[in-house]
């Protein structure tokens, strides 16, 4: 009879201690929030997107949306697949950089998308709530960035083109999970490759600002986990030329809204 290979429960133990800062914060902030709506419900109503609710008053709501959640396995799997992904992305842009840009423009940005098609193009007003527009988000940047390297992916001698791989789970999930919302996922999904392709670095705060925060607060020596500029395994415009051992260069309404999630 064959061996069963179980986790290593070290390694997991390893791995999940870790983790980088920023991507603790915002997994810890999920947590916090799914926990509030077991006990307060109205919460996903308050925080979802929901797009004729869209107003100067409400703006909060493009920020609120990824943090909430219908109900625990939809928590659970946005968390399983989101930490891996933001995880590395903290690694090569930094704790600064991946704390500004998931509680600011990555929520504006494709929630702002978002609530224009479905005003504007659509005529609808879905909501949408889940962390999965960050995770297709992060998966399109991937995407994008593992494209440089390696162009394509030979599937039974078909060249299919690395780039367009995130859109197989996207039509995958729109199809066999419930509610899920293919024009939220969507919208995280052009966030990610106009990301990646390089068009909207600058929303990213500038290295030499960070450099003089980092020094000045000595934000390395005082919190454990913490990505400093000069640490990234990556430059901020692409991969650094790998060392002789092989490895990257491093620089020392009542209805709380569709899910936008990776339900199994």
């Amino acid at each position: 009879m064959a061996a069963v290979n179980l986790p290593d429960a070290r390694r997991l133990k390893s791995y999940l201690f870790r983790i980088p800062l920023a991507t603790r914060l915002i997994i810890l902030l999920i947590t916090v929030f799914y926990i509030a709506t077991v006990f307060v419900p109205w919460l996903r109503q308050w925080g979802a997107l929901v797009p004729h609710e869209i107003s100067l008053s409400t703006l909060y709501r493009l920020n609120t949306f990824p943090l909430l959640h219908r109900d625990f396995v939809h928590f659970l799997s946005n968390i399983l697949v989101l930490v891996p992904l933001l995880d590395r992305f903290e690694q090569e842009h930094g704790t600064m950089v991946t704390l500004a840009l998931f509680t600011g423009q990555f929520g504006l940005l494709p929630g702002g998308l978002y609530t224009l098609l479905e005003r504007h193009v659509f005529r609808l007003d879905s909501s949408a709530i889940g962390a999965s527009v960050w995770v297709f988000l992060l998966l399109s940047y991937e995407a994008v960035r593992t494209s440089k390297t390696h162009p394509h992916l030979v599937i039974m001698n078909y060249k299919i083109p690395t780039w367009i791989t995130p859109l197989a789970p996207l039509l995958l999930i729109s199809f066999l999970i419930p509610h899920s919302s293919f024009l939220g996922h969507s919208c995280g999904a052009v966030v990610g490759y106009v990301w990646g392709l390089g068009y909207i670095r600058f929303l990213a705060p500038p290295d030499k600002v960070l450099r003089w925060l980092e020094a000045r607060l000595n934000l390395l020596g005082r919190l454990p986990r913490y990505v400093s500029v000069d640490q990234k395994t990556y430059g901020r415009y692409g991969v650094l030329p790998t060392s002789s051992n092989g490895r990257p260069g491093t620089a020392n309404g009542s209805k709380p809204g569709q899910r936008l999630g990776l339900d199994v």
